[in-house]
């Protein structure tokens, strides 16, 4: 049986920096209306919370839903404990209990800082209590890490993996080989960047029938065996019907979709695509305010198809805004470098994008 979608309530429509609740409450509906019910949340995602509370825990009866949220280990004081993070949550979300629970981004460093701050403690304290029904952690590192981690906390029932069909072979993101040691260990997987933050839902011209791009990568993740839920972070109610008419009609991959995935995979390697998920994870404490995603955004459509003035109108939009700092004022402090989920050295790339968009 394939996986079930999966509500990621990390790029929910905005306006003015503020989550639009009634479009919101929208895409909540059909979802349900769907049949599906998994929503996932975390601390760290700007006003998702509360959101989830407004547009779903206030408006549906408890069992129509399940929620994830996580815990951001790297948020954590001495004033500010992992039990302080809980207490928190629940007030945000006013939910009784989690039914699904992650500690959050562990990757090389991170895991020990989990450990160290109480992380694993306070989960299972909470498990134990029944505010928690399930265990898991969302997981950025390599499969050594990944196997040490499972083997230190087997009361971990499930891992949230990134997943898709660019990633898979990925020496850097090591997609399939994280999958092999999460299925070997008999653990459940949740996937998040299926389609990795839009990426693949806007490749493949020429290769892909027009408009199924984002479904195939999605039909990708989906079919993959011990999978429980397949994250997809939809922004607008056009992604929603789309998702939902993938995964109402779900089906395995054929030959022929494998091999035009095999050269998609080739093509966005020959562009030097940079592999930029719109996170936003290093933009938070950039000290020279510099919108980093957009920028990749626009050196990626220079890269895709050649010099033209969009990509030049949007960058220079951005910094007479006042919206970021130009890619040439990184001071290469490595901020964000050490928070990025797919591992880019960012200010190299910083540095290359300059030499593109900051021309006189």
């Amino acid at each position: 049986m394939s996986a079930r979608l999966g509500f990621g309530l990390m790029r929910l429509p905005r306006e003015n920096e503020r989550i639009k609740l009634d479009e919101t409450i929208e895409m909540v509906d059909r979802f349900i209306d769907a049949g599906f019910t998994y929503f996932d949340t975390a601390y760290v995602y700007d006003g998702s919370e509360e959101i989830a509370r407004k547009a779903i825990v206030e408006r549906y009866p408890r069992d129509r839903y399940t929620m994830a949220s996580k815990m951001a280990s790297w948020k954590l004081t001495d004033n500010f404990t992992a039990d302080d993070m809980l207490r928190e949550q629940f007030e945000r979300t006013g939910l009784g209990y989690f039914d699904y629970y992650l500690i959050h981004s562990l990757q090389d460093g991170r895991d020990k800082e989990a450990e160290e701050k109480g992380c694993w403690e306070a989960v299972n304290k909470a498990k134990a209590e029944g505010k928690i029904k399930h265990i898991g952690f969302s997981f950025h590192g390599g499969p050594e890490l990944l196997e040490r981690i499972l083997t230190a906390h087997p009361e971990a029932e499930f891992v949230q993996l990134q997943i898709n069909y660019l990633d898979w072979t990925s020496p850097i993101v090591e997609a399939e080989k994280n999958y092999e040691v999460a299925r070997r260990f008999g653990k459940k997987i949740v996937i998040m960047e299926p389609v990795k933050g839009g990426l693949l839902a806007s490749v493949g011209k020429g290769i892909f029938d027009d408009g199924k791009a984002a479904g195939i990568a999605l039909r990708f993740a989906a079919n993959l065996d011990g999978v429980m839920a397949v994250l997809s972070g939809m922004s607008t109610t056009a992604q929603m019907e789309d998702n939902i008419r993938t995964f109402s009609d779900m089906k395995p991959l054929s030959d022929d979709e494998m091999e035009k995935i095999r050269k998609v995979v080739e093509s966005i390697r020959n562009e030097g695509r940079i592999e930029c998920t719109s996170c936003r994870y290093c933009t938070k404490d950039c000290p020279k305010h510099i919108a980093i995603p957009d920028i990749f955004h626009a050196v990626n459509d220079l890269r895709a198809f050649g010099e033209h003035n969009r990509p030049h109108f949007f960058y220079n939009g951005l910094v007479s805004s006042g919206k970021s700092g130009k890619a040439g004022d990184c001071i290469k402090c490595g901020r964000c470098k050490r928070v990025c989920p797919q591992h880019l050295d960012i200010p190299t790339l910083l540095s290359d994008a300059s030499a593109l968009l900051d021309k006189a």
